[in-house]
């Protein structure tokens, strides 16, 4: 199991510094320190490793922990964010989520397991009293994914996510009236921690 993470930890890097087709498995054993045998006993070819490293977005960040419900959903997402801009690994992760026809048939599962985070925070909200009736919770789930993909984006083509905080913030002020009360939105702090930017 370590061989396998340090060849996914390796394939990450390489992939982030050099893209998927300059990524070679020579590079990636390399780094890694693995012998071709051991590569190929754990990933038989690149586009299978590949595949491991675009569905490994879960393995390769780490939030924190807090309260579930509406602020915790927010606060995810600027932490999302701070991950995309310090995390080499989940970069990468996502880069080949997005790049994914590269190597392979599209895969979802990325996408999917965000929305399942998502959606788990969206529960607590509905259950604290937070949103507005009759929602249909998973429906905002995924519509959330592809709102926070296409804003990372953008973001990334105009500043190399400099300035993804703000367009969240931007987001964030669309969606919030369509998704919460506006006693629940009055009471939210909309930023990346410490901002103290209320909605």
């Amino acid at each position: 199991m370590k061989t396998r993470h340090a060849i996914l930890v390796a394939a990450a890097e390489v992939i982030h510094e050099n893209g998927y087709s300059g990524a070679s498995i020579s590079k990636i054993m390399d780094r890694a320190g693995v012998t071709q045998g051991g590569m190929y006993f754990h990933f038989k070819s690149k586009e299978a490793l590949a595949q491991a490293v675009m569905t490994s977005q879960q393995l390769f960040v780490d939030l924190p922990d807090a309260p579930d419900g509406l602020q915790r959903l927010v606060d995810m997402s600027f932490e999302i964010a701070a991950e995309l801009r310090k995390n080499v690994l989940f970069r990468a992760s996502v880069r080949l989520a997005v790049e994914q026809g590269e190597f392979g048939p599209n895969d979802d599962t990325a996408y999917v397991e965000w929305a399942h985070r998502f959606h788990r925070q969206l529960v607590a909200a509905q259950e604290r009293g937070e949103l507005l009736p009759s929602l249909d919770l998973w429906e905002f789930a995924k519509v959330l994914v592809g709102a926070y993909t296409g804003t990372q984006l953008y973001s990334n083509a105009a500043s190399g996510r400099a300035d993804l905080p703000q367009r969240l913030v931007w987001m964030w002020r669309f969606l919030l009236p369509a998704l919460a009360t506006p006693e629940a939105v009055a009471a939210l702090t909309i930023g990346p921690s410490g901002s103290g930017a209320a909605a």
